[in-house]
């Protein structure tokens, strides 16, 4: 099982890195920021975290703000989270959406610091308002996991149920509470203690909207 700062991007990288890498790859060695972001994105996507930070440092340094944003999460990846800290506020100013979720994402780690949900919450909502963006895709699913997770406020499955389905909607019905099964299954340190029974609420409600995967987790995780 992925980490959660993987999965959130699991969807748009199911091929491997050469394959969609050789797509920018061209584009990038000539000096295009945002292929050189792209071909980042994928190297990270794929485990290869060096790769991914020389191409994201590139990109950053020809002003690619998303960039920026990856930086962040590799550095929060690496568990240092000062610097992914200051990167994704950067980043967040700079207007990336993706920056403003891996801030947002911070915000709520015991790990990373003092937390912070109000603002994490404001941020994450910001980042909802273009469908047309991946972006808003992890913000609502981050956000529907916030409030099944009840912690420093209070659990509210129908705002959660709320999000997870407005984010599977813009991506595949029932993806999004699948995913909050398995993070509530795996967990997360400094954020999710592992809850069986919230993992079997969640895989059930999948289950239900048609999502097999869901209804696979469920039926192993009731076995156990």
């Amino acid at each position: 099982m992925k980490p959660i700062f993987l999965l959130l991007f699991l969807l748009s990288t199911l091929a491997r890195a050469d394959e969609i890498g050789s797509q920018y790859k061209a584009q990038a060695e000539a000096g295009d920021a945002r292929a050189q972001y792209y071909l980042a994105d994928t190297y990270f996507s794929s485990g290869d975290d060096a790769q991914a930070g020389l191409w994201a440092e590139k990109a950053a340094k020809g002003g690619d703000v998303d960039a920026m944003a990856l930086l962040s999460q590799i550095h929060f990846k690496q568990a240092d989270y000062p610097q992914a800290k200051t990167l994704a506020q950067q980043a967040t100013i700079a207007g990336s959406k993706r920056g403003a979720i891996m801030l947002a994402r911070i915000l709520v780690n015991t790990q990373a610091g003092k937390t912070d949900y109000p603002q994490a919450i404001e941020l994450l909502k910001s980042a909802t308002d273009d469908i047309d963006n991946d972006s808003a895709v992890d913000a609502q699913m981050l956000l529907g996991l916030i409030y099944a997770n009840g912690v420093e406020m209070a659990q509210d499955d129908a705002q959660a149920q709320s999000w997870l389905k407005r984010s599977s909607a813009l991506s595949r019905t029932g993806y999004a509470e699948y995913w909050a099964g398995m993070v509530f299954q795996q967990g997360e340190k400094g954020f999710i203690t592992p809850n069986k029974q919230k993992a079997l609420y969640w895989f059930n409600l999948s289950c239900s909207e048609g999502f097999d995967t869901g209804c696979e987790e469920f039926d192993a995780l009731s076995g156990e």
